[in-house]
This record gives C-alpha cells, sequence and structure tokens, in this order.
C-alpha cells in the first residue's frame, strides 16, 4: 500500500553533502528515555531517518550535513550532550542507493474487494 510520495532530494545541491549513519546507545533503555531521545532526534533538521533497532545500539539516525566538521559538531554538541546517550558511533556514508521497485512480499499486489 502506497502511504504517499517523496521528493528524490539532491543533498549536495542543498548544501549537505555529507551524510553518515550514526548509532546511538542509550544509558538506560526505558520507554521515557527511548521515545524522548528518538523524538528530539527526529526534530533535528540534519536529520533524514531515525531507526529504532534492538541489538547493542538503540537507534540508528541517518544524518546529512554541511562538512565533517559540521559532523563532528553534531555528534560532540548534540548527541552526546544528551543525558540519556551512552554511546555514539558515526560511520560516512559514501554512496547512498534508493531501491524503488520494491515490491509485496507475495509478488502479487492486493486487490480491493
Amino acid at each position: 500500500m502506497i502511504r504517499g510520495s517523496l521528493l528524490d532530494v539532491d543533498l549536495e545541491k542543498i548544501g549537505r553533502p555529507v551524510q553518515a549513519l550514526i548509532t546511538v546507545s542509550v544509558v538506560k533503555p526505558s520507554r521515557h528515555n527511548i521515545e524522548a531521545f528518538r523524538d528530539w532526534v527526529r526534530s533535528l533538521p540534519d536529520t533524514l531517518s531515525v531507526f529504532v533497532t534492538s541489538g547493542s545500539e538503540d537507534f540508528l539516525v541517518h544524518v546529512a550535513l554541511p562538512d565533517n566538521n559540521s559532523l563532528y559538531a553534531f555528534v560532540i554538541d548534540k548527541l552526546t550532550e544528551r543525558p540519556e546517550v551512552a554511546d555514539v558511533r558515526a560511520s560516512i556514508v559514501y554512496e547512498h542507493l534508493h531501491n524503488h521497485r520494491i515490491a509485496p512480499a507475495n509478488g502479487r499486489t492486493r486487490r480491493r474487494a
């Protein structure tokens, strides 16, 4: 089911050529801490996507920034200053490819009754 459509923005042309995937672990992964961090990081203009995950990290945050200094400031001055954050690790994205041909798992589209 299609919920809407999105624009494919050229991040370099809007001054955000540096992308990173940042894993974040929360000090005490309670519902309050998870939801507080999730809502806060999602509201930041540098954030493209937020994934709440299981395993050793609680979040995977996809960001787009103007340069490496901005990435450093985002991690050090914003993320690590949050009281619920225990650990942060960033990986720079060299290339981001999208799959625009996703199909239903059963290989067929559903028909409306």
